[in-house]
């Protein structure tokens, strides 16, 4: 029997991007196993990875822009050897949706996997923001035989115009992974992970850690790409790293989760807080969005509202009581392993896939 083949389009290479390998990624042995041959063509290549973020390099962002299209030029001469094109965000990242709509029009069936609410308008000031093309995940919508989404916000706006959608959170590999101990420490470390993007996220929780810092021996560790500092709070940094970032995130013993309630949060999959969660660290969270969903309140986690009061209120019991830490813990890890692990989660992909391939 011949294999059906997938041409996965995606914007970042692979292993990169949390939103690539905390989703279909990891996935790829179970859908070899099932008989798929695979392929990936990132927009983005390594060279062009490695500076997309810095600031200057403009000549190596232009070439590596350059390259990603020609690059797409030539993945669409060979649409018809796929039996299905799977795209993530976007084929490619500027201007109206032409790429897109040659794929439409060449391709045998398409999955488009959708993360974050990308096609909210942007008002930021930057030039290159201006002329994204924020009608590209419409037009992908409209045209895909199956929608893979993040959360049942995001799902609610593509049925709009796809009824084919299903919702899959960001999910871990709880079979090569185990989780911490908790134990009584001189220091407790209170941690957060993230982008340089969502660092002003943590102006939510700065005063409550200033508070805490006044009454209590902790330290706040920042595992992020940029560094973070505030008088009154004693930080650590740890840039972060794929190699290490199980055993940084180990290091802390509360993970924070803090978002602002505004429509963009409402796309995504409560990643942060299931990173935590899969390593047995309870989580806080801002009570908004999908968090909702992949935390029960005092049992595998605290959902909080974004005051003062109620994120001191929460960290200092957890600071103060380890044993409710390791309970909690304890509870957020086998909640990922029955509902947000891979193996949980396996055959609804396969579902999509198989549903397009008979």
């Amino acid at each position: 029997m011949n294999k059906k083949k997938i041409l996965f389009l995606s914007p970042y290479p692979f292993g990169k991007a949390p939103s690539q390998r905390l989703k279909f990624e990891q996935y790829y042995p179970y859908f070899e196993e099932a008989g798929f041959e695979l392929e990936t063509s990132s927009f983005i290549d390594e060279a062009f990875w490695k500076v997309i973020y810095q600031p200057g390099n403009l000549l190596g962002k232009i070439s590596g822009t350059l390259r990603g299209y020609l690059r797409r030029f030539f993945d669409v001469l060979r649409l018809r050897q796929y039996d299905i094109v799977y795209i993530h965000l976007w084929v490619t990242p500027l201007g109206p949706p032409f790429f897109e709509w040659l794929i439409k029009k060449l391709a045998k069936k398409i999955v488009y996997d959708i993360d974050d609410m990308i096609y909210l308008n942007n008002s930021s000031a930057r030039f290159i923001d201006k002329i994204k093309g924020r009608n590209k995940p419409i037009s992908l919508m409209k045209s895909a035989d199956a929608v893979i989404v993040c959360s049942p916000f995001l799902q609610k706006f593509v049925q709009q115009y796809n009824q084919n959608v299903t919702t899959i959170l960001a999910t871990y590999n709880t079979e090569t992974t185990q989780p911490k101990q908790h134990q009584n420490k001189e220091i407790t470390t209170i941690g957060w992970t993230g982008t340089h993007s969502t660092l002003k996220y943590l102006s939510i929780v700065a005063d409550a850690l200033v508070e805490l810092s006044k009454t209590r021996n902790i330290e706040f560790l920042v595992i992020c790409n940029a560094p973070y500092h505030h008088e009154g709070i004693t930080v650590r940094n740890i840039t972060w790293s794929a190699a290490n970032e199980t055993a940084d995130l180990k290091q802390i013993d509360i993970g924070l989760y803090p978002l602002e309630k505004e429509e963009w949060v409402l796309g995504k999959s409560g990643n942060k807080a299931l990173a935590y969660m899969n390593l047995g660290i309870p989580c806080i969270a801002t009570d908004f969005g999908t968090n909702s969903l992949v935390i029960k309140e005092g049992e595998d986690g605290f959902l909080v509202d974004n005051t003062k009061e109620a994120w001191y209120e929460r960290l200092v019991y957890l600071v103060d009581h380890t044993e409710e830490r390791a309970r909690i813990g304890k509870n957020a890890r086998q909640a990922v392993v029955d509902k947000f692990s891979v193996e949980a989660n396996k055959n609804t992909y396969l579902s999509v896939l198989s549903s397009l391939s008979s």
